[in-house]
């Protein structure tokens, strides 16, 4: 059985274990409490003002009677064991299966989304299933699965949720990280990250007008200082940027990004140009040239990154780990799939090179 259908057979192994749940509440984390029972959330850049009776941008978080509560707790809408090289992370842990959780929601309104169809709904909006955070861990020491990984949707509109799920992983010696678009305040991010291992940032443009219109009124500047604050607490962080036609994928902004990763963030942080497919509202461009995705990756090489990657794309070299010292192969991949691991005590068996990330 190859490993793609064992992850398969085991989502489906988990859902059918899984009670279905209602939505579930408990009061929110870091917000004030303003005049006339209103409230403010303190959780994501946006700084929702929320009247009493209403809801923040993200559609998760409610005031009821003047205190604010979220409606994502217990209630995950996707539960499954994928690769971890899916989320994706090329430094961490290779070959190995991740218990991948979800909650409906968003604080971006993206409109090439992936996963639209969950990241847009509220989680009164979908079928969700009725786990505990120690619900969670004990499938993750069930399925004999390393990690946990926030994913699918924006996990910070789940906050709660996860900073309980982690905290308790720990103390069964299970690996935590999260995929996120980075729209969260500094306070909470720290918070945070004292019990992630590993988190992935999709670094969606270097163009503070690409969020705005293709993000519904976001800014750039929060993910920036999201990525330096992760780079800081010494959590292993990844990039990836979903290269669209004539949308992020110019030369200039590709090489001012590159620049600005290697200045602010280091030369060893990992950095994936993936593959845009027509998605959502984004359905009028086609699919990213590969010729685009190799010119990415010469540019952030020419910078000098040292560990450059092109998804969404299997079976292209540059999908494959290189040591940056002695050129050698590190991690031959093909897909999901990976065919060779010369990483041996977090070193390139080769030159003894110390590699960044989360090895076995």
């Amino acid at each position: 059985m190859t490993k793609r259908v064992l992850f398969c057979v085991l989502y489906l192994f988990i859902l059918s274990g899984v009670c279905y749940s209602q939505n579930a509440s408990r009061e929110a984390l870091f917000w004030d409490k303003l005049e006339d029972n209103t409230v403010q959330c303190r959780l994501c850049p946006r700084k929702c003002v929320i009247p009493q009776g209403t809801r923040g941008y993200c559609g998760v978080r409610i005031n009821r009677n003047g205190k604010l509560f979220t409606l994502a707790y217990n209630n995950p809408v996707a539960v499954a064991i994928d690769p971890i090289e899916k989320k994706p992370f090329f430094h961490v842990l290779p070959g190995t299966g991740a218990l991948s959780i979800a909650v409906a929601g968003c604080n971006l309104r993206c409109v090439f989304c992936q996963n639209w169809n969950i990241s847009q709904k509220r989680p009164d909006e979908t079928i969700n299933y009725n786990i505990t955070p120690q619900g969670i861990v004990d499938l993750a020491k069930k399925y004999k699965v390393p990690s946990i990984v926030f994913t699918y949707t924006e996990p910070t509109v789940f906050y709660e949720y996860m900073l309980d799920i982690a905290k308790l992983a720990k103390k069964y010696g299970l690996h935590t990280g999260m995929h996120t678009c980075g729209y969260i305040n500094p306070v909470p991010l720290r918070k945070l990250l004292e019990y992630m291992d590993f988190v992935d940032v999709d670094l969606k443009s270097f163009s503070d007008k690409f969020y705005q219109e293709l993000g519904n009124g976001a800014h750039l500047a929060p993910i920036l200082e999201t990525l330096k604050t992760i780079k800081k607490s010494g959590t292993h962080l990844e990039i990836t940027t979903l290269v669209i036609p004539g949308k992020n994928d110019s030369e200039k902004e590709i090489r001012a990004m590159c620049e600005w990763i290697k200045d602010n963030l280091g030369a060893d942080t990992p950095i994936s140009f993936s593959r845009f497919f027509p998605q959502f509202k984004l359905k009028n461009i086609p699919p990213t040239p590969i010729e685009t995705l190799k010119e990415a990756y010469s540019t952030a090489k020419s910078v000098g990154l040292e560990y450059v990657y092109i998804g969404n794309v299997p079976g292209i070299k540059e999908e494959s780990t290189f040591c940056p010292h002695c050129g050698k192969i590190l991690i031959k991949r093909f897909g999901y799939s990976i065919l060779e691991n010369n990483i041996v005590g977090g070193k390139c068996k080769f030159c003894g090179k110390k590699i960044d990330g989360v090895w076995k």
